[in-house]
């Protein structure tokens, strides 16, 4: 009889051999988490690369190829500027403007980086142009002006 409750061994030695440590992992809560993350980068990514917040005009120009990120100059509905996200002063432009292009020393043959200008929508046309030209007199050749997409897409290039 106490044979059958120990599987038909005696002494007790029966009930080590049914313990088995368990060898699966379960990875439901892994994929729980991941999707979780994920799902706040996603509507945490957008946020981090606005920079400064520009009303941009609508255009059907289409999208240039870029080799280098652009420099980007902001001007916004009150006519302050920015370079990048620095606020400047009109007479520091250019200075500031030489010294990014001077610290990306170009290679041989590279073409000179990007100058993307944004204007407000509301800002007046001549405020924008002041820029522009500001900039387009100091020598940089590659100056545009950005326009938002139509679709709500990313900012364009809107000529030159």
């Amino acid at each position: 009889m106490a044979g059958g409750v120990f599987g038909g061994r005696k002494g007790g030695g029966g009930r080590r051999g049914a313990y088995r440590p368990m060898s699966e992992i379960n990875v439901t809560p892994l994929v729980d988490v991941m999707l979780v993350l994920l799902i706040i980068f996603m509507v945490a990514a957008p946020m981090l690369t606005v920079g400064v917040p520009v009303d941009l005009p609508r255009t059907q120009a289409s999208n240039l190829n870029q080799e280098q990120e652009p420099l980007t100059i902001s001007v916004t509905a009150e006519g302050r500027v920015f370079l990048q996200e620095t606020e400047v002063t009109m007479e520091a432009l250019v200075p500031q403007l030489r010294a990014i292009m001077d610290s990306n020393q170009r290679q041989p043959g590279q073409p000179e980086r990007r100058i993307y200008v944004r204007g407000d929508r509301a800002i007046s046309y001549g405020r924008v142009m002041e820029v522009m030209g500001t900039v387009s007199s100091a020598g940089f050749s590659r100056v545009a002006l950005l326009a938002e997409a139509p679709q709500g897409a990313a900012a364009r290039p809107a000529g030159r």
